[in-house]
Formats: structure tokens, sequence, C-alpha cells
């Protein structure tokens, strides 16, 4: 073989196997980037901070509204009225007492109706006619406001934890299938060929492939669910008050309501405000970061 001709080749070779070197490296350094997490501080610095930053700041401005205007205190209470107002309620075991009664309820109630809606969103998703058919009705009872249902479900019930319970799924249940339905939508038809040649049948299909492709919608539906179901239950507890219901964040907001205890009511939305956004910074918020940057939706610092 001519010298030109193996010259020729080892260079080749030897641009191939540099070609080779750079694409190795490529793509060990694409594997650490979406291996690459963030610590756990800086997660904090970045999720917790800000709104904390932000509530500190409104009651700067509440505070110095209140020095500059003066107004009459059973009109616009002090933020330090407020608060003794809730240091007041959870010496006397109130606070507790609604918290972990509202807490319970909204949770059980949202488990059932995730166990309930999951499955109905599936087979409406899944089957066409049912969807055509079922789905406006869906899209309907999902902007009926839940506090419609309280008086019926007084009526079938009576003051009993089955009327909370039941005006919590009227409120949760169609955010979740509605949710769930928009991510199934999405998903890659090719998603569904690779399952169907692989064998997969229609429940294999839907449960293995189409519900963890689905996954962003369905959380998204979830995070509106539980809200409906925080507001349904609150609705709930103002309205269904005595018989067998318990004392929830609902009943105390009402009782001091009755009392014209501005303070009192004040204090209230701020513990439902405050576990609204404890859930969200909790479960929600790292639960659909996680999915995300499962999928490469997400870099490593937290945005898209």
């Amino acid at each position: 073989m001519p010298p030109e001709v193996t010259t020729i080749d080892a260079a080749a070779a030897s641009g191939q196997s540099e070609d080779r070197r750079r694409l190795e490296a490529g793509l060990d350094r694409l594997q650490t980037d979406q291996e690459h997490r963030p610590s756990r501080w800086r997660a904090f610095w970045t999720s917790v901070v800000p709104p904390v930053l932000f509530v500190l700041f409104l009651l700067l401005v509440w505070q110095l509204y209140i020095m500059l205007a003066d107004p009459r205190p059973d009109r616009a209470p002090s933020p330090a009225a407020v608060f003794a107002a809730l240091a007041e309620g959870w010496e006397s075991g109130r606070v507790q007492l609604a918290v972990s009664t509202s807490l319970e309820r909204g949770i059980v109630g949202f488990l059932i109706a995730i166990v309930v809606g999951t499955p109905i969103g599936l087979l409406l998703a899944e089957v066409s006619v049912l969807r055509r058919a079922i789905g406006p009705v869906i899209s309907g009872l999902q902007v009926l406001p839940s506090v419609a249902w309280v008086p019926a479900a007084i009526i079938w019930f009576g003051l009993t934890d089955a009327t909370v319970y039941f005006v919590i799924l009227m409120g949760a249940i169609p955010s979740i299938v509605n949710g769930l339905i928009a991510g199934v939508e999405q998903v890659p038809p090719q998603l569904r060929r690779v399952g169907q040649v692989l064998g997969a049948n229609r429940w294999q299909l839907a449960t293995a492939v189409i519900l963890p492709a689905a996954l962003p919608g369905y959380i998204a539906g979830l995070k509106q669910g539980w809200a409906f179901s925080w507001r349904s239950l609150m609705a709930a507890e103002i309205i269904a008050t005595g018989g067998s219901i318990g004392f929830g964040l609902g009943s105390m907001l009402q009782q001091s309501r009755e009392l014209a205890d501005l303070a009192g009511v004040l204090a209230t939305i701020l513990l439902i405000l405050f576990i609204g956004i404890l859930i969200e910074l909790l479960f929600f918020g790292p639960l659909e970061r996680r999915v995300l940057r499962g999928r490469g939706l997400l870099l490593s610092g937290g945005s898209r």
C-alpha cells in the first residue's frame, strides 16, 4: 500500500477518534447538567424567601397606613391587633382545633376526589364519545360555584361531615378530570403507537403510557383541584354550622363575623391564606418542579 494512502487513513482515523471524544464529552456534559440539582439552601432561597419578603412588605405598608391614616380600630385594625387576636385564639386552643379539623377534612376530601376523578378523567380522555357527551357537563360543574351546593347538601345529608365532603368533591373532581384530559391531549401520538407495538392493551396503554406522559397537565389539574377543595371547604364550614359538624376555620371565621371582631376575621383569613401557601411550597411546588425537571423542561436553577 502506498505511504500516501496509509497517511490519509491514519488521519481519517484520528479525525474520527477526535470526533468521538468530542461527542462523548458533550454527552457527559449534558448528563452532568441534567443530573445537577440545586442545593437545599438555594431551593429554599428561591422558593420560600421571595414570598416571605413580599408578605413582610405588605405588613409594612399596612402598618404605615395605620400610622398615617389613623382609622377606626373596628374598621381597620392594626397588624398588632390582628396578631394579638391570633395569639388569643392559640392560647384558648381554638386555632389548633380549627386548623386540624379543616386540614383533615381538606386532605381527606381531596384524596377521595383524586381516587374518583382520575379514572373518570382517563375514561373521558380515551373514549371520545363519552368526552363529547359528558365533557361539557364536567366543564359546567367546574364553573359552578361550590357554595351553590351547600344548601342542597344540607337538605340531603343534614348538618354532618357528609355535607362538607360532598361540597369538597363537587368542587375538586371537575378540575382534576379536566386537568387530566388536557394532559392526555398533549401526549405525542408516537407514544401510543410505541405502546401498541409493544403489545399493551387498552388499560395498560392508559395507565403505563398515557398517564405518566400526561403528568404535567395532571399535576396542574391536581393543583387546581386542591384550590377548589380548600375554597369549597371554607364555603361549607361558613354556611353549615351546628349539628355534628366540628369547629373548622370556616366556623371560626363566621364566629368572628357574628361578634363583629374584625381583627379575628382578618386573623382567620391570614391563617387560611398561610395554609394554602404552605401546601403549595411544601407539596405541589416541589412535585411540579421534579416532574418538569425529569422531562428536561426545567433548568437546574428552577427556571424554564
